[in-house]
């Protein structure tokens, strides 16, 4: 009998994915645990190996065709069977027929919040997810026409063109200005001002140029709308501290042998950078935190995301309790999770649960960068290149003189709803205090 092969579900709340590539063709005989296919989440994109050994018989979803978990997706048995039909996307789990009758929103209403058909219709982009937080609408009052019921991005403007949108929590945006000006209007002793409507939008090219057009990949996409997400949820700052490295450099170079030999692992410059940054949230933590309507939620764990640049686009692994690791534990976490994710090997849950990033644009050479916050956290901090210069120091009996040294620019982007100026510096001031200075137990 012919096997099936099942979309798998990659983590809790992920309740569909997108195939990105099948590594093997109809005919092609599997080894057990071969890669069959690749596949993208919300969270992450993974291989999948093969569930059984024989013969592929049948591929059921095609390339960028995104289905629920749970759909058979292809088919593998023995080559003399004939396949039980043309190559077809399996059909989405349809809806019980007792609930076929009552309306969206009372059956959502009735239907266990863990079942996958909730969990379809409730996990949409994240896009879409913070437009209906923005205007107050729970999705499960919306009517999806996505796969199995998931509401797009289509259905939700639909529903807000219907009428006034419920008013968003006044933390989340900025009072509307007025349609016209009212001379009784208070003015607060400002100017009044007149709304201005918005800019209509400038095409991408014009009749005649010369364009190539590319549809952009799911992880495209899915980065995209967390980025413009983030910028409209959070209120950005940024500070950029100038640390000087000489120290870690020498720490480095010193015992980097001995470590490889102890840890099985390279140390590079990044896991003192953690933690550094893992003392200062310690100290300060209000950046290990996230916004929760009038709430701040102080998290009690310090799970570091490591942005990973890839080939296809940008991830963001997460090394949990970080804190609680040696110098060691950190180089090992942070050297495997990257090789895995450029190996697409990742699991959810390792991309997933971060309460603070850091992004390291300095190995290609960037001064520093001003990175968009990794929501729902609130800080995020970007570490720049390491290059020799000339700078003036003090020595210990207050006499100045200039010496090469091995400096570093390192930036934090914070949300200033909840981290004032005075705290990000003093976050900063505190990693640098750190790397100028500890022996990072190496000593």
């Amino acid at each position: 009998m012919a096997f099936d092969v099942v979309m798998p579900q990659m983590g809790e709340s992920i309740a569909e994915a997108t195939v990105l590539k099948w590594h093997k063709q109809v005919g092609d005989v599997i080894a057990k645990d071969d890669t069959l296919y690749e596949i993208s989440t919300d969270k992450v994109d993974a291989e999948i190996p093969a569930p059984a050994a024989g013969t592929l018989l049948e591929i059921l979803v095609d390339v960028n065709v995104t289905v629920p978990v749970g759909t058979v997706v292809a088919r593998i048995g023995d080559a003399s069977e004939k396949p039980a039909g043309a190559s077809a996307p399996a059909a989405a789990p349809a809806v019980p027929a007792s609930a076929a009758s009552i309306p969206a929103p009372a059956r959502a209403a009735e239907e266990d919040d863990n079942s996958l058909e909730s969990r379809l219709r409730t996990k949409s982009s994240p896009l879409v997810r913070e437009m209906a937080k923005q205007h107050g609408v729970d999705l499960a009052r919306i009517q999806g026409t996505g796969q199995a019921g998931r509401v797009t991005k289509e259905d939700l403007e639909a529903y807000l063109a219907k009428g006034p949108a419920p008013a968003a929590p006044a933390a989340n945006i900025a009072p509307a200005l007025p349609a016209v000006h009212d001379p009784s209007a208070p003015t607060m002793g400002l100017t009044p001002a007149l709304s201005v409507p918005p800019a209509p939008a400038v095409p991408a090219f014009g009749a005649g140029e010369r364009v190539k057009v590319e549809p952009m990949t799911r992880m495209r996409k899915i980065i995209a709308d967390g980025m413009v997400a983030s910028r409209r949820t959070s209120a950005h700052v940024y500070t950029v501290f100038e640390i000087d490295m000489t120290h870690v450099a020498q720490l480095r170079n010193k015992h980097k042998k001995a470590f490889e030999a102890q840890f099985g692992t390279k140390l590079s410059f990044m896991p003192f950078v953690m933690m550094a940054a893992c003392k200062a949230l310690r100290a300060y933590p209000v950046a290990n935190a996230s916004v929760d309507g009038d709430n701040i939620v102080y998290k009690q764990d310090i799970n570091l995301g490591i942005a990973v640049s890839l080939d296809w686009g940008l991830i963001v692994p997460v090394v949990k309790n970080a804190d609680m690791m040696n110098l060691g534990g950190l180089a090992r976490s942070l050297n495997d999770l990257a090789e895995r994710a450029r190996t697409k090997q990742l699991k959810p849950d390792e991309v997933s649960g971060g309460t603070f990033t850091i992004t390291n644009p300095g190995v290609y050479g960037d001064t520093f960068g001003l990175p968009i916050i990794n929501q729902p956290q609130v800080a995020i901090q970007g570490v720049g290149a390491i290059v020799k210069r000339p700078v003036v120091i003090t020595g210990p009996d207050g006499t100045d003189f200039i010496a090469i040294r091995q400096m570093m620019f390192s930036s934090l982007g914070f949300d200033h709803r909840i981290i004032d100026g005075a705290t990000g510096d003093l976050f900063m001031a505190f990693v640098k205090k750190e790397l100028e200075n500890s022996t990072f137990g190496l000593e």
